[in-house]
Order: C-alpha cells, then structure tokens, then sequence
C-alpha cells in the first residue's frame, strides 16, 4: 500500500466533518462535536495560510483516509505538537497511521530543522501509545486531570521525540 500525504484542502472539509462525527473516531478527540460544515469552513478560512500549523490529508493508494499535522510550530524552540486522525475503519490496523506518522516527522525534522515533536493522549487510549511508542516517542510523563473528556477530568501523557532519535532511528545520519 503507497501511503503519502497532501496539504488539507477545502475540498477535505466534508471527509473531515463526516470522520470527526464518527464515534468510532473521536473517543479521544477533544472537538466540540458534532462539527458542522460551516464552523469548519470558517475554521479552514482561518488557519490556511499561517506558518506555524501544517494540517495534512493522509492518502492510502490514493484514497483519503485521515488527517494528521502539526500545531503551535515553534521556530524559536524548535518543537511543535503532532496530532493524527484516522477517520475510514478499512485502513486502521494496516500500517498507514504509522507510515503516515513517519513521513510527517520526516518533514518535521528534514524540512522545518524542529528538535522535538511531541503529543498529549489520554492515559486510557491504548491503541495510540502503541503507535507512539513504535514510533520512537518517548512518555514523559502524566498531565494528571488534563482535560474535559465525557463528563469528567482525563490525565493525558505527554510523549516526545527528538530530532537525532528520529534520524536514527530512521538511518537518516
């Protein structure tokens, strides 16, 4: 399977809005939900060309099937927050999150020069820690009562990795 990613566009809103929906998908995610259509467009119209977010579509042989990125791009401290949603059930499980998360530190590391990336998931959120720690992020440590999430507080761990993990990791030195 040939993953790869594209710059998130207008036309992606309507995947968006429908994957974000799905309870399947948005467990974890801290959306004001149900998103609406509208809401998202002004989203988009706000975010589309500032420097210090990348949002991203994550094909898989073509199709899309998530949206991954990264926040609060800090060009002075050299780090940025990631985030990843897969939102089409057929291509969980099958590598694409990972390969996907790959390409995008790639991009974080070879072409911005960050140092760190790193993420916050609710401690309950197994399936993604997996994924985190295949990939080489390292916990750091818990955000005891970090969030609202279904009625209540969550703690959240915060994950990073750094430039020279990723590159070696990755044979890229």
């Amino acid at each position: 399977m040939i993953v790869s990613l594209r710059p998130f566009q207008r036309e992606d809103i309507p995947l968006k809005v429908r994957w974000i929906n799905d309870p399947r998908n948005n467990r974890f995610l801290h959306y004001d939900l149900p998103l609406e259509q509208e809401k998202t467009e002004r989203w988009f119209d706000a975010v589309k060309d500032r420097t210090d977010r990348y949002d991203a579509i994550i094909l898989a042989d073509g199709c899309p099937c998530g949206t991954i990125g990264l926040l609060g791009i800090d060009r002075k401290n050299q780090q940025a927050e990631y985030y990843i949603a897969m939102g089409v059930q057929a291509f969980k499980g099958k590598g694409v999150a990972s390969e996907a998360s790959r390409q995008l530190l790639a991009y974080a590391f070879c072409t911005l020069k960050l140092n760190r990336v790193y993420l916050k998931t609710e401690t309950e959120n197994l399936p993604a820690q997996r994924l985190f720690e295949r990939l080489g992020f390292v916990r750091e440590g818990c955000l005891r009562a970090d969030v609202i999430s279904r009625g209540g507080f969550a703690d959240r761990y915060i994950y990073s990795v750094l430039r020279c993990e990723f590159l070696e990791r990755e044979h890229l030195v």
